[in-house]
């Protein structure tokens, strides 16, 4: 930075031209002292501004401005469910209370949301940003994001992620340039694009020294045991509650929970129409299996969730905490069928309809999926992630077969057009 000054040639990185106090101070390198942290330059700094003049260019795009931040609004609420994503339901409201982790929820999904929002400058409105450079403005930025969480960076990943976060930090100012307040003089802009890869050759991966780990520790041993005491005499209070966390989760590691036992599920609406094609397809399917024999009247127990063997839950159920959970789910194919598909590196997509237990001799753990395809054969996808559509085709898999959940986010306005959410870090 110095040396931009003493040259005078600021305006080429975008400076302002004001010397630095801390060039007349021997032995300081105030760049080396301030550390960039993740949690607080991106999560809460850097994509905390773009949400706010993203709001910003949307009532500038239109005539009727206000009503595409509350499409915005509505989209977010309309988010399918997932286990690592914070489902907005009553839209962004407050910006200045939500925390990293909801940041970060919005990180996921925001490029969906802002997909197909708005059409080209009909209105004639200055300073328009097209749609597409908006949504790829969010794209640069996941990409980054997910190059910043790197464990251990080689000098190929640092030449990567110092192009991917130069990619990104033009498209923030082509797009915002004319809506910040400060004309995107942002410290924590200028840190982040000319230092942070100064800092990681100095100090390794950015995840050896963000903040995030020590303010999570002190959320839920300093501040959550605070709020539940009287405020009175605290520090014995504290202590106390810190020793019954830690006693309690000691006997929670030694302790060995029963299985439980599986709850059957009442069927109606979406599951009642999986149930129709189970029960029609039951017969064909068992005759295609050797071995398996229908004793008696076969009983069959529906489900309305079950534990892969990764630890994820597949949901099938019309009433989750009043909310339809229906899992988008990756099924492995055979080594011998998968050449009888296109396969995204054989995993293909289906929805969960029904899950079920069939008791023939031996019994069967079936679910029975209706599944996905590429929306398009020639360009499989779309802003890095499978454009897929859902097909009138219905099948029975085996449970153990499929390889984990996975979130399948609609494209807005379109009828029948779906985005496999590769964004969840």
């Amino acid at each position: 930075m110095r040396k931009y000054f003493e040259n005078d040639t600021q305006k080429s990185v975008c400076i302002e031209s004001v010397p630095n106090f801390f060039w007349d101070l021997p032995n300081i390198n105030i760049y080396l002292a301030t550390v960039p942290d993740r949690m607080h330059h991106l999560d809460l700094g850097l994509f905390r501004y773009q949400i706010i003049f993203t709001c910003d260019i949307l009532k500038l795009q239109h005539v009727n401005g206000n009503k595409l931040v509350e499409e915005v609004d509505r989209r977010l609420a309309a988010i399918s469910r997932f286990p690592a994503i914070k489902i907005f339901s009553n839209g962004l409201q407050s910006i200045a209370r939500l925390t990293a982790n909801e940041y970060r929820s919005l990180m996921k999904v925001m490029i969906f949301v802002i997909d197909n929002l708005y059409d080209e400058n009909n209105n004639e409105v200055d300073n328009f940003v097209n749609n597409d450079d908006l949504v790829k403005l969010y794209e640069y930025w996941n990409e980054m994001y997910i190059l910043s969480r790197y464990e251990e960076f080689s000098e190929s990943d640092l030449e990567k992620f110092n192009d991917a976060i130069h990619r990104w930090a033009r498209m923030f100012v082509k797009a915002f340039k004319f809506v910040s307040p400060s004309n995107l003089k942002l410290p924590k802009l200028h840190s982040w694009v000319y230092h942070i890869i100064d800092s990681i050759r100095s100090y390794g991966a950015i995840n050896g020294y963000t903040t995030e780990t020590y303010e999570s520790l002190y959320k839920y041993f300093v501040k959550i045991p605070y709020r539940i005491s009287n405020k009175k005499d605290v520090e014995p209070q504290l202590l106390r509650t810190i020793k019954r966390q830690a006693i309690s989760i000691r006997m929670s590691q030694h302790s060995v929970n029963p299985a439980k036992t599986p709850r059957t599920y009442s069927v109606d609406n979406k599951m009642q129409t999986g149930f129709a094609r189970f029960i029609s397809c039951l017969d064909s399917y068992l005759d295609l299996l050797d071995g398996f024999t229908i004793i008696g009247e076969t009983r069959i127990n529906i489900y309305g969730s079950v534990t892969l063997e990764n630890g994820a839950i597949m949901r099938v159920t019309n009433r989750y905490h009043n909310k339809v959970w229906f899992s988008d789910i990756a099924i492995s194919m055979d080594s011998e069928e998968s050449n009888d598909y296109i396969s995204d590196k054989g995993l293909c997509y289906g929805q969960a309809l029904l899950l079920a237990e069939v008791l023939t001799d031996p019994p069967l753990n079936l679910a029975l999926i209706q599944w996905y395809d590429f929306k398009s054969k020639r360009n499989p996808y779309l802003y890095g992630c499978l454009y897929l559509k859902l097909i009138e085709l219905y099948n029975f898999v085996a449970i153990e077969s499929i390889h984990g959940v996975v979130h399948i986010v609609p494209r807005f306005d379109k009828q029948n057009e779906y985005f496999v959410n590769k964004y969840i870090f």
